[in-house]
């Protein structure tokens, strides 16, 4: 590894520590949801700006959406930032109980304000490697909206934004460092309308047609299809309009939102299919008329080998943020809040992408609040149960991404436990870290274009097997949270 750009790296992230912190810490004090992230997508690309990337706004025909590019000719490499939050997570910062900020308020329960920041720390030091050493190639950073819900990534990859990158760089917040090195879910999200007709539920029962009956007898025929598919296949839904709140009338209107979840695309769209017969049936059952609203899509992720081994080299390097003990007393507080079974699955996941080795790790681990060691690498077969449109990108070009302790191990996703600390020294130095090895994972690819070859026919190879295919249909358009 060349230590000289190692260190220039690690150098200009430190020196610019306060600039990083400030803007995580403004995009976690205004959160915005799917597609409706315009202070923070602002915020971001102001930066950008004025740090001398030409950045261009609205990409794609998302308002939230932007490219901010650096240098000329190739290789082009993309770092991806997300910055969007979640509904009903408010939360005060460095609080080990719940306490929201503003009741049934925003909060951003993945880290998306860290994750966002740290590509752009990545994107800064990449920028400025670039203009000392004066070398030819292109860095841009991806400001992505919508990635909670809304496949913002899958919706600009269907726009034809990421065809002529040569490789994409990314990261996601965790309690732990390493790579992902698994494969995630493809998905599928869809409403499903019923338009009945209201009636005195009493006076004239047979003058009515429920559409709620509908939504229920639904919600019914899937819980039995729920044996019927694939082990590794998931089916969410929710109520999102019960018709209203009047047992005594007959309900003429009723949705609910369904997200589909398979290894791959094709099988997800096969259980989607036949939950589309279910709800078809629903409507015959009970005399209602049925509208099916697709929403969103991505497709699963595909990782990349030669990419993932060169980053561990990165991530080894960089090693572990250290930690003081009042970062280690506040970490104490909030691990006391995880229950055995949120430990448990921490070291589950954990253990699933590091094989043999990673069930080791986590014996070391035991019952330690924060991480001292790297995750082991493997080239692991394993799914992750979740998805990401970070999928679709990595069905266009060479991705790769990795993980960066943040929080308390055994600290979930989507929970006020991980708002809390998403505004933490803990939560900072984890950013830095994850920006620091995002950084030099990009400047190998500009000095070793042997590494970036080997990269894109692995890449190649995998797209001659399974060609892509955008989940999302050409006439849907992202839409925000209802």
């Amino acid at each position: 590894m060349d230590k000289q750009f190692t260190s220039f790296i690690g150098d200009y992230i430190e020196n610019h520590r306060a600039q990083f912190t400030a803007l995580s810490d403004n995009i976690w004090d205004h959160p915005e949801t799917r597609f409706e992230e315009t202070y923070s997508a602002n915020l971001l690309a102001d930066a950008l700006e004025q740090e001398g990337f030409h950045v261009e706004r609205g990409v794609g025909d998302i308002e939230t959406a932007f490219i901010a590019s650096y240098g000329e000719g190739s290789p082009v490499i993309a770092l991806l930032g997300e910055y969007d939050a979640l509904a009903g997570l408010s939360q005060h910062s460095a609080c080990s109980e719940p306490n929201p900020l503003v009741e049934n308020g925003n909060g951003h329960g993945c880290g998306h304000n860290l994750l966002g920041t740290a590509a752009l720390s990545a994107a800064f030091a990449v920028k400025a490697w670039l203009h000392d050493n004066n070398l030819l190639g292109t860095v841009r950073f991806y400001g992505c909206p919508g990635e909670e819900g809304g496949s913002g990534k899958t919706f600009m990859v269907r726009e034809g934004l990421f065809d002529d990158i040569d490789a994409a760089i990314t990261w996601h917040p965790e309690s732990f460092s390493g790579v992902f090195n698994v494969q995630s879910l493809a998905n599928i999200q869809t409403a499903f309308r019923f338009k009945g007709i209201a009636s005195h539920a009493a006076n004239s029962p047979h003058l009515g047609r429920s559409a709620l009956d509908a939504v229920t007898l639904m919600n019914v025929g899937v819980q039995f299809l729920r044996e019927h598919i694939i082990q590794d296949a998931r089916i969410h839904y929710a109520v999102t309009n019960t018709g209203g709140a009047s047992p005594n009338v007959v309900q003429p209107d009723a949705e609910a939102l369904y997200l589909v979840r398979a290894p791959q695309l094709d099988e997800a769209q096969d259980i989607y299919q036949r939950v589309i017969n279910i709800a078809q049936g629903a409507a015959l059952m009970t005399g209602t008329q049925l509208e099916v609203r697709f929403d969103k899509a991505c497709s699963n992720y595909v990782p990349n080998r030669t990419l993932e081994h060169a980053m561990f080299n990165h991530i080894t390097e960089f090693g572990i943020p250290e930690y003081t003990d009042k970062e280690r007393q506040f970490a104490e507080q909030i691990h006391n809040t995880l229950t055995k079974d949120d430990l448990r699955n921490a070291k589950l996941n954990a253990a699933r992408s590091g094989g043999e080795e990673g069930e080791r790790w986590c014996e070391r681990q035991g019952n330690k609040v924060l991480t001292n060691e790297v995750l082991p690498y493997v080239e692991s077969k394993e799914l992750m149960y979740g998805s990401t449109d970070v999928g679709d990108v990595s069905w266009v070009a060479p991705t790769v991404q990795c993980f960066s302790p943040c929080f308390a191990f055994g600290t979930a996703l989507h929970t006020w436990q991980l708002v809390a600390q998403g505004r933490t020294s803990i939560a900072h130095k984890g950013m830095l870290l994850a920006g620091k090895i995002m950084a030099s994972s990009a400047i190998e690819l500009f000095l070793k274009p042997d590494l970036l070859a080997q990269a894109k026919a692995e890449f190649t190879q995998k797209r001659q097997v399974t060609p892509y295919q955008c989940p999302i249909p050409k006439d849907i358009k992202p839409s925000k949270l209802k």
